[in-house]
C-alpha cells in the first residue's frame, strides 16, 4: 500500500508530555519551559525529524561540524547524556533515545508534529517535516530582486546568531592532569611548623621553598631544578628560620619572612635569588606577602587584616579588616584583584576576593563543602588554582577565569587531584603548562626513649599515634591515631584496644580523669572551632561540653574530677581578642570562668596535687606557674618551650625545646627552679601535630616522640587545561 504525505507541518513536535519549539528553540515539559539548547537541542532536532530510524554518528557528524575537527564521540555522548537528563531517560531502558552500538541514535517514541499535531506515520522512507510548508493550492510566486536581498541578509542574521549561539552553548574542555613526575626527593618536610601555608615559587629554570633542617627543628632556603633533580641549599645571611613569600616578576628578586619562637608577626626582606646585597622591606611586619604583577606594590597580611605598601616598604595603606586571620595573599595576573585566605573563628579557612583599589570583600566560593585556600593564578588568568580539604584529604582544584567577551567560564571548580597523597600549595610553571605541588603522605612511628640504652625503641608496637595519656593507675592510654585524628584507648600493652571516636570528627590531646572512666579531649569537626569533649572508657557517643566561635583544646582534669581547665589555639585564630587565656568548666554547674591573670596564656596542665596549674605565653617564650595557694602567676621558665607534661609525681615538668640549634627535650623541677636536659631531638625527625611537634611521657615518664616516618615532595602535574 502507497504510504501518504505527511500533513503540512508548523514548528512544533510533540511527544508524550514534552513539546519541541523549533521557532523560539525552546523544549517544554507541560507548558513549562527547560533547559536544552545547543549541541544538544540541535541533536534532538535531527533525531525528530526521523522517528523510528537509526540516524549515524557520521550523519550527526556532517550536520553538526562539516568542516572542523572536534572529538564526535565526546561530544556526541555529552549530548545525548544532556537529552536524557532533561527528559528523565535512561540508556538502559531508553523511552526516548535509544543508542544503538558503534552505528548512532534512534527516537523511539511516537511523535506528532504540524500545525494541527498530526501523527508522524512510520515507516523507513517517511520523514518528518519540521519546517514550514505553503499551502497546497497556494500558487507559487518569483520573488521580486529586493526579496532576494531581505532573503540573503536573513540568512546572514541566522548564520550568525547560530555561530554565537554555538559559541555561548559550546562544552567547555575540562581541565585534567595528563602525567607527574616527582621532583625532589630528598626525605626532608617542606613546612616547619603546623600554621604555615608553605609557598613554592619558580623563575622557570629553577624552584625555590623552604625545607625543615636540622631533624625538623629548622627551617631553611633551598633550590631545585624545575625538571627534577638535587635539592641545594640558596645561601641566606639569616640565622632565624625562613618562610618563602614570592618571587618578583623579574624572576631574580624573593621576599622572604624570618621568625624566631613565639613570633606570630615577621619582618620582611628582599634577597636576590642569584646573589646580592639583601634588604629589609621597610618596617613592614606581617605574615605572608606577594608582589604585585608590576612589582610596584606589595600585598601582605597581618593579624585580621590585609595591607599594600611600595616595592620599598613605604606608603603603607590598610585595604580591608576580615572576619578572620588573613593569610596567603595573591595578586590576579593583571593586576587588578586581590584573592587571599581567611581564618574564621568560627570554621576554618575560605578564599576572599577584593578589588586592588579596595572596597568590600566577598566570598570566591559562597557554599562551597570544603575547607579551601593557598591558590594561585594560571599565568594567562585563565584559571584559578587552589587546595581544598574534605574529610581530611586535600586535593587541587581548578577554576575557570570569566576571561572572554561574553565572560564565559563554567563557575564550577573541576578537582585535579584525588589522592593516594595529600596535594597542597600549587602554583603554575612560566609557561602554564605544568603545576608545582607538594605532595604528603603521613605516617610515623611512636618511639620512647630508653634511659639506659639512650635510644630510642617502639611503643605500642610503633603504631603511627601520638597525644598518648596514660591512666593514673598507669595500666590503661589513650591515643590518637595519625594521622586521621581518631581517639582510641586501650592497656599499656596495647591490649584490649576500643575506637571511642570516627570520622570526620578529629580528636587531639586527650586527658583521663582521675577515676580512669572518663576521658575528655579536644574535638574538630570542618567547618566548626574545636571544642571540648568527653566520652566514657568503655566507648559511647562523646558529649560536647562548651560552646561559643573560638578554638578550644588542652583539656586538663581537676584532682577532684568537678572541672576542667582548658585554652585556646591562638595560632588558628591570628590571635583574636578572648582566644588565649585560660579558662575553667565546672562540670557540674557547666558554668566557664577565666582564670585570673590568664590573658596572652594558653595549653594549661593542672598538676597532680591540684595547687598549681601550668600555661604558656604567647608574648613571650617562657613556661608560667599558676599557684592557688596566692593566686598568682609566676615565671617557671624562661626560654622557648612546647608540650609541656606534668610527672607522674608531680614534681618535674617535662617540655621541648624544639626551636634552638640542638632541639631537646627538658625538665624543670618545681620545688628549686633546677633545669635539666633528658635527651636531644637533634637526629629524630618529628612528626607534626595540630599544635607543633609533640611530645608525651609513658607510664613511667618516659619520653615519647611520634617519629615521622611519611613524605613530603615537590611534584610537577602535567596538566591539559
Amino acid at each position: 500500500m502507497p504510504v501518504a504525505e505527511p500533513a503540512t507541518t508548523s514548528a512544533v513536535v510533540r511527544f508524550g508530555v514534552f513539546e519541541v519549539d523549533l521557532r523560539a528553540g525552546e523544549l517544554r515539559k507541560n507548558g513549562s519551559k527547560l533547559k536544552l539548547a545547543g549541541q544538544p537541542f540541535q541533536v534532538l532536532t535531527i533525531l525528530l525529524e526521523r522517528p523510528r530510524e537509526v540516524v549515524t554518528r557520521e550523519e550527526l557528524q556532517k550536520r553538526l561540524w562539516p568542516d572542523t575537527f572536534v572529538d564526535v564521540d565526546h561530544n556526541l555522548n555529552t549530548a545525548i547524556n544532556k537529552i536524557r537528563e532533561v527528559l528523565g531517560d535512561a540508556a538502559e531502558n531508553p523511552r526516548f533515545v535509544e543508542t544503538l552500538p558503534r552505528r548512532g541514535y534512534r527516537f523511539v517514541a511516537p511523535v506528532v508534529v504540524g500545525a494541527g499535531l498530526v501523527p508522524a506515520l512510520q515507516g523507513d522512507s517517511q520523514r518528518v517535516r519540521l519546517q514550514q510548508q505553503p499551502n497546497a493550492g497556494e500558487a507559487v510566486r518569483q520573488p521580486p530582486l529586493r526579496s532576494h536581498w531581505v532573503l540573503g541578509l536573513s540568512v546572514a542574521a541566522i548564520i550568525v546568531i547560530a555561530a554565537l549561539s554555538y559559541w555561548l552553548t559550546r562544552p567547555l574542555m575540562q581541565p585534567k592532569v595528563s602525567g607527574y613526575i616527582r621532583i625532589t626527593n630528598d626525605g626532608r618536610a617542606k613546612s616547619f611548623r603546623f600554621d604555615a601555608f608553605p609557598v613554592i615559587v619558580t623563575d622557570g629554570l629553577r624552584l625555590y621553598f623552604a625545607e625543615a633542617a636540622n631533624s625538623g627543628m629548622r627551617s631553611t632556603l633551598n633550590q631545585a631544578s624545575a625538571s627534577g633533580g638535587e635539592t641545594s641549599p640558596v645561601p641566606t645571611p639569616f640565622e632565624q628560620n625562613i618562610e618563602l613569600a614570592d618571587i618578583a616578576s623579574n624572576r631574580s628578586d624573593l621576599l622572604l619572612q624570618t621568625f624566631v619562637a613565639g613570633e606570630s608577626e615577621m619582618p620582611l626582606w628582599v634577597l636576590p635569588a642569584l646573589g646580592g646585597v639583601h634588604r629589609r622591606l621597610g618596617d613592614v611586619v606581617g605574615r605572608d606577602a606577594a608582589w604585585s604583577p608590576n612589582g610596584q606594590r606589595i600585598a601582605y597580611a597581618k593579624g585580621h587584616e590585609l595591607y599594600l605598601c611600595n616595592a620599598d616598604g613605604t606608603e603603607t595603606r590598610k585595604l580591608v579588616a576580615a572576619s578572620g586571620q588573613v593569610r596567603w595573599p595573591r595578586w590576579s595576573p593583571r593586576g587588578s584583584i586581590l584573592r587571599f585566605t581567611v581564618g574564621n573563628p568560627g570554621g576554618w579557612t575560605s578564599i576572599e576576593e577584593i578589588s586592588a583599589d579596595g572596597g568590600r570583600p566577598h566570598a570566591l566560593l559562597p557554599g562551597w563543602k570544603g575547607v579551601h585556600c593557598c591558590g594561585n593564578w594560571s599565568p594567562d588568568g585563565e584559571y584559578y588554582v587552589f587546595q581544598s580539604s574534605f574529610n581530611w584529604s586535600t586535593d587541587i582544584w581548578a577554576l575557570r577565569e570569566r576571561t572572554d567577551l561574553f565572560g564565559k567560564g563554567n563557575g564550577k571548580p573541576v578537582q585535579l587531584t584525588a589522592g593516594p597523597m595529600d596535594f597542597r600549595s600549587p602554583v603554575s610553571s612560566v609557561d602554564g603548562k605544568r603545576l608545582f605541588v607538594i605532595g604528603e603522605q603521613r605516617r610515623g612511628e611512636l618511639v620512647r626513649f630508653e634511659r639506659k640504652s639512650g635510644q630510642f625503641v617502639p611503643y605500642l608496637g610503633g603504631i603511627s599515634a601520638q597525644d598518648v595519656d596514660v591512666s593514673k593507675d598507669g595500666e590503661w592510654v589513650t591515643y590518637v591515631s595519625y594521622p586521621q585524628g581518631v581517639l582510641w584507648r586501650s592497656r599499656v600493652d596495647g591490649s584490649q584496644r576500643l575506637q571511642l571516636s570516627s570520622l570526620p570528627t578529629q580528636a587531639f590531646l586527650p586527658r583521663w580523669s582521675p577515676d580512669g572512666k572518663r576521658i575528655a579531649f579536644a574535638a574538630l569537626i570542618p567547618g566548626r572551632p574545636s571544642k571540648i569533649h568527653v566520652v566514657a572508657a568503655d566507648g559511647g557517643s562523646p558529649e560536647q561540653l562548651t560552646s561559643g566561635n573560638h578554638y578550644e583544646t588542652d583539656p586538663n582534669w581537676s584532682p577532684d574530677q568537678n572541672s576542667l581547665v582548658f585554652g585556646g589555639v591562638p595560632w588558628l585564630e591570628g590571635g583574636a581578642p578572648g582566644s588565649t587565656a585560660i579558662h575553667m568548666l565546672d562540670l557540674k554547674t557547666r558554668q566557664v570562668s577565666t582564670l585570673s591573670g590568664s590573658e596572652g596564656l594558653y595549653s594549661p596542665h593542672w598538676s597532680p596535687c591540684g595547687r598549681y596549674i601550668l600555661a604558656m605565653s604567647l608574648d613571650s617564650p617562657k613556661l608560667m606557674l599558676f599557684d592557688f595557694s596566692n593566686h598568682k602567676w609566676a615565671e617557671l621558665v624562661s626560654s622557648p618551650a612546647a608540650f609541656p607534661n606534668w610527672s607522674h609525681d608531680g614534681s618535674y615538668i617535662y617540655f621541648n625545646n624544639p626551636y634552638i640549634a640542638e632541639p631537646a627535650v627538658y625538665r624543670v623541677r618545681i620545688n628549686d627552679r633546677k633545669l635539666e636536659l633528658v635527651m636531644s631531638l637533634s637526629r629524630q625527625r618529628l612528626g607534626w601535630s595540630i599544635a607543633g611537634k609533640w611530645i608525651g611521657l609513658t607510664e613511667d615518664d618516659s619520653p615519647l616522640v611520634l617519629r615521622d616516618t611519611g613524605s613530603e615532595e615537590i611534584y610537577a602535574l602535567d596538566w591539559v587545561h
